[in-house]
């Protein structure tokens, strides 16, 4: 990975999570229920993975569909990989559709007061990983020199407030475009 990307202003927020990233929230997401995927395109592997199971409403901000904009009118639970630049944004709307939600993000963010903040009165939990998850930046590949780790910060969706797993990685690289 290029230092200009490492040490970049934030535009290159637009990174994919690839399947191993995905695969260990799919188990705490009830099969009835409808999934709305704020941050992500058809070829996501949160749709394509949740889909499985669940219906999946995806949305993204190119195609006019901005998450401070744009609600489905019928949807359960988000879950979704949002960007990690200007973080408290996101959660703040998260916690206020009072539902259920797991959205990936960096585990340096429990080093700032914002999640103190916010989760205070409704709880935050964590699906945490023993790997650092390789996200895949546009027409690229996955990379192995991720500079942090990521979690899944939850509200009102695991059973309970830290969870582990393993991520498997085999068969990483490609993303469908």
């Amino acid at each position: 990975m290029k230092k200009d990307v490492l040490y970049s202003s934030g535009n290159n927020d637009e990174c994919y999570t690839p399947f191993y990233g995905v695969s260990p929230i799919i188990e705490f997401i009830p099969s009835n229920k409808v999934v709305w995927c704020p941050f992500d395109k058809p070829h996501s592997e949160f749709v394509k993975q949740i889909s499985v199971n669940n219906k999946v409403i995806h949305s993204h901000l190119e195609d006019g569909k901005d998450f401070f904009d744009y609600e489905p009118d019928n949807w359960d639970v988000i879950v979704s990989n949002p960007p990690f630049k200007g973080k408290r944004q996101f959660f703040e709307p998260a916690l206020s559709f009072n539902k259920p939600f797991a959205l990936l993000m960096t585990n340096t963010w429990l080093n700032d007061s914002a999640p103190v903040q916010l989760f205070a009165e409704r709880g935050l939990q964590l699906l945490m990983f023993d790997k650092r998850i390789e996200f895949i930046q546009p027409y690229a590949k996955a990379t192995n020199k991720v500079t942090f780790s990521s979690s899944y910060y939850c509200c009102d969706f695991l059973p309970s407030d830290i969870v582990m797993r393993k991520l498997n990685k085999v068969g990483l690289g490609k993303l469908p475009l």
